[in-house]
């Protein structure tokens, strides 16, 4: 076939799970309830935090704002992944794809590095308690949360330049249920060695950089917390939660960005998707909420408070 420039190509087909026809509906009801899950209980831990005023300090403005990160990430993908199960005609338009491989990188990125400095404030608090409420402020913590915000969109920028760039032999089809970079390279014809090497290697250093944050980060911590005489387990308990949200983000994301692509792994990379997409969002605030007492207060509070106001309006 004769090479096509991206720019010429007008849709996409997101093959999804159609090679499953008949668990489909299953899937769609299944991915409906943890979207709605998703949503609602990502919501209900930003009102909750930012309600109540013993949880205005820099621990939980991380938190909020991984919370409002998930919300975006699986909005991204989720709804038209559902609009497509539903529908005949299993399309996404060149601009619609270009745009949710922008916007997918650029919260994923964006995750990546806020998960490192969310390392480095239990890094502070605990190993540097009494100067806690100096070096991690509101300003510097805004800061790092900005600077987190606009790497992401720089980075995500910079790749989504080069997937511009794909030339294609007419394949239109993507083996996934959304536009996602790795699975557009597989479309793309002739050499595309530079193409996988710059995937590679700038995959290896935005999530290496900051898991070696994360790393250096919880190896002081631990050196301190056993020579502590009492209190390990408090000190272990606030830093547990991190621990499994950054082993399931970076886990799966390493396997998707960090592995040759020679050749189509179909349902395996659909099912490790499926998780990063939309399983992790889902499972963040809840193992932050059942692990962190003053949340589960807050929580309380919104809901006693929610009561109130629904029983004085009747």
């Amino acid at each position: 076939m004769t090479a096509k420039n991206l720019s010429t190509i007008i849709e996409f087909i997101l093959l999804g799970f159609s090679d499953h026809p008949n668990i489909q509906p299953w899937l769609c009801q299944l991915f409906s309830f943890v979207y709605v899950t998703t949503l609602a209980i990502n919501i209900l831990l930003i009102v909750a935090v930012r309600t109540d005023n013993r949880l205005h300090n820099p621990m939980y403005l991380f938190l909020t704002n991984l919370s409002f990160l998930d919300i975006c990430y699986t909005s991204i993908i989720v709804p038209k992944m559902l609009l497509n199960m539903v529908l005949s005609a299993k399309t996404i338009s060149y601009a619609g794809c270009i745009l949710q491989v922008y916007l997918y990188l650029f919260m994923g990125e964006t995750e990546c590095i806020l998960l490192a400095f969310m390392a480095y404030d239990r890094y502070v608090a605990i190993c540097n308690p009494l100067r806690y409420n100096v070096i991690m402020n509101i300003v510097f913590c805004t800061r790092l949360i900005c600077f987190s915000w606009v790497a992401g969109c720089s980075i995500a920028s910079f790749d989504i330049y080069f997937i511009c760039h794909l030339k294609f032999c007419g394949h239109v089809t993507i083996n996934h249920f959304f536009c996602e970079a790795p699975s557009l390279l597989q479309l793309a014809c002739g050499d595309i060695s530079v193409d996988n090497i710059i995937s590679l290697v700038g995959g290896s250093i935005l999530l290496l950089m900051p898991l070696c944050l994360i790393l250096f980060s919880y190896i002081q911590i631990s050196s301190v917390i056993v020579k502590l005489p009492s209190g390990r387990y408090k000190a272990f308990s606030t830093c547990i939660s991190h621990v499994i949200v950054v082993t399931i983000f970076y886990g799966t994301s390493i396997f998707m960005y960090m592995r040759p692509r020679n050749s189509d792994t179909g349902m395996t990379d659909k099912i490790v998707a499926v998780f990063y997409t939309s399983v992790t969002p889902m499972l963040n605030p809840l193992i932050y909420s059942l692990r962190n007492k003053d949340v589960q207060k807050a929580l309380g509070q919104l809901t006693r408070r929610t009561i109130v106001l629904r029983w004085q309006t009747k």
